[in-house]
C-alpha cells in the first residue's frame, strides 16, 4: 500500500526528455498491455485503446502535429510552438489514447436509462488509464508528459496508423529518459479539497 502511495507521489510531469532510457522498450510495451488489461470501466465496457509508437512512428506523431500548427499558427509565433514541439519529438515514444466510440454507442443502446452517462464514464475510465500508466511508467524510471493536441492532429494520425473510424484521439504520453527533475508545484490546503465526516 505504502509503496502505490509513493509511487502516486513520486508521478510528476516530465518536459526534458531523451532517448536513451533505463529500460528495455519490451517492458514499456509489457507494461502497457498490462495496465490496458486491468483498469477497470463503468460496466466493463473496456472502450479505450492505445497506440504505442516508438523509433520513427513517435517521431511521425511530432511531424504530424508540427505540419498541423505550422498551418495554423502565425509565422511570427511559430517559432515557441516548433520549439516545444521539437522537446516532445526529443523522447523516446508516445502513448495514443483514444475511446472506440461503438464500445460506447453499445453500452448506451443496451443501458438506455443510462445512456448520457456512458461517455462521461468511458473518459474517466479512459483518464484512470492514463494516470495508471504514466505512473507505472514514471516507476521505471522514466520521464513522462501528457499532452492533448487533437482533434487538430487526428485524421492524420488515424490514417498513418491505420485505426479505424471508430476510434477517437483524447490524449498524446510523451516518454523518455529524464533529463531534469519536475519542478515543484503548489497544491492548495488539502482542507479546501477534502472534507472528512466522523
Amino acid at each position: 500500500m505504502e509503496c502505490f502511495q509513493e509511487a502516486v507521489i513520486h508521478r510528476r510531469t516530465n518536459y526534458a526528455l531523451g532517448k536513451n532510457i533505463p529500460v528495455l522498450p519490451s517492458q514499456i510495451v509489457a507494461a502497457v498491455e498490462r495496465m490496458t488489461k486491468e483498469v477497470p470501466s463503468a460496466f466493463n465496457m473496456q472502450s479505450a485503446r492505445v497506440v504505442l509508437a516508438m523509433g520513427e512512428h513517435h517521431d511521425k506523431v511530432w511531424d504530424i502535429t508540427k505540419e498541423t500548427l505550422r498551418k495554423i499558427v502565425p509565422a511570427d509565433k511559430f517559432g515557441g510552438t516548433e520549439s516545444k514541439l521539437n522537446g516532445f519529438a526529443a523522447g523516446y515514444g508516445t502513448i495514443l489514447f483514444f475511446e472506440e466510440t461503438e464500445s460506447v454507442k453499445a453500452m448506451q443502446d443496451k443501458f438506455a436509462p443510462y445512456a448520457d452517462n456512458f461517455p462521461i464514464w468511458a473518459s474517466q475510465a479512459n483518464g484512470m488509464l492514463q494516470f495508471a500508466i504514466w505512473t507505472i511508467l514514471d516507476n521505471m524510471g522514466l520521464g513522462v508528459n501528457l499532452q492533448h493536441y487533437n482533434p487538430l492532429i487526428d485524421e492524420e494520425v488515424k490514417k498513418y496508423f491505420k485505426v479505424p473510424d471508430s476510434w477517437t484521439l483524447v490524449a498524446e504520453m510523451v516518454f523518455g529518459e529524464l533529463l531534469e527533475p519536475a519542478k515543484p508545484i503548489d497544491k492548495l490546503p488539502i482542507e479546501e479539497r477534502v472534507k472528512v465526516f466522523r
